[in-house]
C-alpha cells in the first residue's frame, strides 16, 4: 500500500463506518471511536457507495470476533493495517493491550488526529511497519508484544493490497507470535469464480489503482486451507461475506477465523 500520505482507501472506509450499526459491548468508549471517524470522514461524501453492504458485513464480522475474544479474556490484540480503525477505543477494556500495525505515514496522521481530539490511547502501542519490506514479527517484539500470551490478530482490509508473497510472509510471521489460545481473523481475496465476480474485481482494481493503491493478491479457493497450514494456521471457519460456505459460493472473498496449527 502506498506511503507518502494518509491512505485514501483507509479514509473512505472510516467514512463508511461512521454510518454502520456496530456490535455493542458492555465496556469500551464507542463515542471516542465515533469522534475519530467523524474527524477522518470530514469532507468525504461516500453516498450510496457500491461496496457499502460489503464493508458493513466485514465490519460486523470482525466486530463479533473481537467482542467474543475480549469477552473470553483475550489480553492482547494486534490490528494489522489498522488505518483509522477505532476498535482499540470502542472495545477498550482494562487488562487488554492493543498493537496497531500500519504504514508510518498513516499512523502519523492518525496519531495527530487522536492528539488534537484529546482521545486517550494509552492502551495502544503503535507499530510503524512497511508490510512489503519489514518483518512484522520483529517489529511486534520490539514494541513489547508478548509472544507467550494469547493474542487476537486482525487482518482486515490489508491482504488485497499486498503481494501474495507478502501475505504469506505476514501470516507466517504472525504465526510465530501466536501463543496457544491465539486467534486470527482474516479477510482474504479469492480468485474470482464467476464473470460477475471478475467484473466487480476489475472495477474495484481500477478505482483504487487510480489512487495509487492497486489490488495485488488473490488465492484460489482450493488453495486456501493449504496456504493457511503452510503459514502455521488452521481454519476454524471460512465463509463468504454472507456467511455461506465457500464451496457453494460464487463470491470472491473469504472471511476466515483461524487458530495456531500448534494449538
Amino acid at each position: 500500500m502506498r506511503g507518502g500520505e494518509a491512505s485514501w482507501t483507509a479514509r473512505r472506509v472510516a467514512a463508511q463506518r461512521l454510518h454502520f450499526a456496530r456490535v455493542p459491548a458492555a465496556y469500551g468508549r464507542p463515542h471516542d471511536d465515533q469522534r475519530l471517524l467523524e474527524d477522518v470522514a470530514a469532507g468525504i461524501d461516500v453516498g450510496e457507495a457500491p461496496l457499502r453492504r460489503y464493508l458493513q458485513a466485514r465490519t460486523a464480522f470482525v466486530d463479533r470476533v473481537v467482542v467474543g475474544a475480549v469477552y473470553a479474556g483475550m489480553r492482547q490484540a494486534v490490528i494489522v493495517g489498522a488505518g483509522y480503525d477505532g476498535r482499540a477505543l470502542r472495545y477498550a477494556r482494562n487488562g487488554l493491550c492493543w498493537f496497531e500495525v500500519d504504514h508510518p505515514d498513516t499512523q502519523e496522521d492518525k496519531r495527530a488526529r487522536l492528539s488534537r481530539l484529546g482521545l486517550c490511547c494509552a492502551q495502544v502501542t503503535f507499530v510503524p511497519v512497511d508490510l512489503e519490506q519489514e518483518d512484522v514479527a520483529a517489529a511486534l517484539a520490539r514494541a513489547g508484544h508478548d509472544a507467550s500470551v494469547a493474542t487476537l490478530f486482525v487482518c482486515e482490509g490489508i491482504a488485497p493490497y499486498l503481494s501474495t508473497d507478502a501475505v504469506i510472509g505476514l501470516l507466517s510471521r504472525l504465526g510465530e507470535r501466536a501463543a496457544v489460545g491465539s486467534m486470527l481473523v482474516l479477510e482474504l481475496p479469492l480468485v474470482p469464480r464467476s464473470e460477475e465476480a471478475r467484473s466487480l474485481r476489475e472495477r474495484l482494481h481500477a478505482a483504487v489503482a487510480d489512487r495509487g493503491e492497486p489490488l495485488h493478491s488473490a488465492v484460489a479457493v482450493e488453495d486456501l486451507e493449504r496456504m493457511l497450514n503452510a503459514c502455521g494456521w488452521v481454519a476454524l471457519r471460512a465463509t463468504d461475506p454472507a456467511g455461506e460456505p465457500l464451496a457453494t459460493s460464487a463470491r470472491s472473498t473469504a472471511f476466515v477465523v483461524a487458530s495456531p496449527a500448534t494449538a
